[in-house]
């Protein structure tokens, strides 16, 4: 019987389910993609408004004006949809916006999208009879933009709703005593605004550094709060960086770790992304979403109590669109059947004592589902376990050596471009 999937999100994840659902006609029907905007892409679709859309729901995407991606082209790709070949290594949002939509386009996904749509509610699968097999069904309901409530049967249900679209604002005590502006970068949308003003970015990584650089650019005065070891490559005259901001003081003035005391106009915290899925009721899924962590999650991705649900592009500091394929295609394999798992415990043990591992090394709770140099072995994992070709060495191989480069120039490094000689060889290009 051919088994029907609802993927919730039509973003670049959600996309890359549906292409390979679409290509699969024997084990599945055509897939239900659910999206909450009219268009695809995600938080790739840049939208100049803040708050909220005209049906009540929060702006999803956290992309600015100007962001140009911050990996080459080369290993953004999915392995099997190229970018076009004569555009610079390091693209504007736009580019990859409309990369996705040829995507989507190539593959024929668009019918496929019920779009200005919310999924209301997911409820965990029941056991009912149909003729004289036992079936699971997830229900899922969703809300058109006509006010129409609808409620279905899928076997599967895929999350691709993503994690940069509900803002992490850390306590700061005193933070009511604040005179200026009090923002977080996923409502930043373009410096000029901020011309001539004294701006506290709180965290120094890819957003915060960017954005400081931007707005240093425009002419406002930052100070770069973080609480890191001082970053040591060149940036722009206008930033000058101090430690964590501790609190705010009675008379408006913020005050840092290191005992100095300083005033600003705005506050603009670019300090990540909280995981949220109001659909979803966790405590019956045997789940616990936390600001930074959901768990357990089986190969981060599957609940091992409901293992027809997918989580997909839920960790963090890895090469996206690769990952994401790469965990599509080992989660479709669950579903037709030619990866078997291992038994609910079993499972529930090996994500506890992975996790329970990172913790023993140090790292903070809030990092678990950050992979970095963990991700080639991951890819690989899923690639054996799944059958389906691992990622070429020579993805690792660049983005290593991009991030290298950022480390060394992060206002240039985005100026060099790449070409992919081979599967394990790249070279620079002029």
């Amino acid at each position: 019987m051919l088994q029907r999937v609802a993927v919730v999100g039509a973003g670049a994840a959600g996309l890359c389910v549906a292409r390979h659902i679409l290509s699969r006609p024997s084990s599945f029907t055509p897939p239900v993609v659910f999206e909450l905007t009219d268009n695809v892409g995600g938080t790739w679709c840049y939208d100049e408004r803040v708050g909220t859309y005209d049906n009540g729901q929060p702006i999803h995407s956290s992309m600015y004006r100007n962001l140009r991606t911050n990996l080459p082209k080369e290993v953004m790709m999915f392995p099997d949809f190229p970018f076009d070949p004569q555009l610079s290594s390091f693209l504007p949002h736009q580019e990859v916006q409309r990369y996705l939509e040829r995507y989507c386009q190539y593959h024929n996904i668009q019918p496929h999208i019920r779009f200005k749509t919310v999924v209301e509610n997911v409820t965990p699968p029941v056991m009912t009879k149909v003729g004289e097999e036992k079936k699971t069904a997830w229900e899922v309901t969703s809300l058109d933009s006509s006010g129409c409530l609808k409620t279905e049967s899928f076997d599967a249900v895929f999350v691709c709703s993503g994690h940069y679209s509900d803002p992490h604002i850390p306590h700061l005590p005193g933070i009511e005593n604040f005179k200026g502006q009090v923002l977080h970068s996923h409502s930043y949308r373009y410096a000029e605004p901020f011309c001539g003003q004294s701006v506290v970015v709180l965290g120094a990584k890819a957003s915060g550094l960017d954005i400081s650089i931007e707005l240093a650019k425009a002419g406002a005065q930052v100070t770069l709060s973080h609480r890191y070891p001082r970053l040591t490559f060149p940036l722009p005259p206008g930033i000058h960086q101090s430690s964590s901001v501790v609190a705010v003081e009675n008379d408006g003035s913020i005050r840092f770790q290191d005992g100095s005391v300083g005033v600003a106009d705005v506050l603009m915290f670019c300090t990540g992304y909280n995981f949220k899925y109001p659909f979803l009721d966790a405590a019956q899924l045997g789940l616990e979403i936390q600001d930074h962590l959901v768990s357990p999650l089986y190969r981060f991705m599957l609940p091992p109590a409901f293992p027809s649900l997918f989580f997909i592009g839920i960790c963090k500091i890895i090469c996206p669109f690769p990952n994401f394929n790469c965990q599509v295609l080992f989660a479709l394999a669950v579903l037709d059947g030619s990866v078997s798992l291992p038994p609910q415990e079993q499972m529930e043990e090996e994500v506890w004592q992975e996790l329970q591992e990172k913790e023993e090394r140090g790292v903070a709770q809030h990092h678990l589902l950050k992979m970095d140099k963990d991700q080639w072995e991951y890819c690989k994992t899923l690639a054996c376990s799944a059958g389906f070709p691992p990622l070429p060495p020579v993805v690792r191989s660049l983005y290593e050596e991009v991030w290298r480069q950022r480390q060394i120039h992060p206002q240039n490094y985005r100026r060099l471009n790449y070409r992919l000689v081979s599967d394990t060889r790249w070279e620079l290009v002029d």
